[in-house]
């Protein structure tokens, strides 16, 4: 199989999507690890943090705006976190860039 994320973005694979526009997705994460655990992504193939460019970078600020717009639909006013994993060393498992969006707790730091 290719990658799992653009299998989501296909319809090949199923999701409990939340927020989508045409050049974002954002779905609930199937291992959450906080109460709101949801991963947005771009819709075009970036593998990774390492390949934004000056080019495709406008989707990476679309991403924190469907975040804002996320918290405010699931009521998530108290506060939420955003993290990017990049490559192996960096915990990265899927190489399509996505950022996770967890909230729902208090959330510690450092957090790992």
């Amino acid at each position: 199989m290719g990658c799992i994320f653009c299998g989501i973005i296909s319809g090949d694979i199923p999701s409990q999507k939340i927020y989508e526009t045409e050049t974002v997705l954002a779905f609930k994460d199937i291992d959450p690890k906080a109460p709101f655990h949801a991963v947005i992504i771009p819709k075009a193939h970036i593998k990774s943090a390492m390949e934004i460019t000056g080019e495709n970078s406008p989707v990476i600020a679309e991403i924190f705006e469907a975040a804002a717009k996320i918290a405010t639909d699931e009521n998530l006013a108290g506060g939420f976190r955003l993290v990017n994993n990049c490559g192996a060393d960096g915990g990265q498992t899927v190489d399509h860039f996505h950022i996770h969006m967890l909230a729902g707790r208090v959330l510690a730091w450092p957090p790992g």
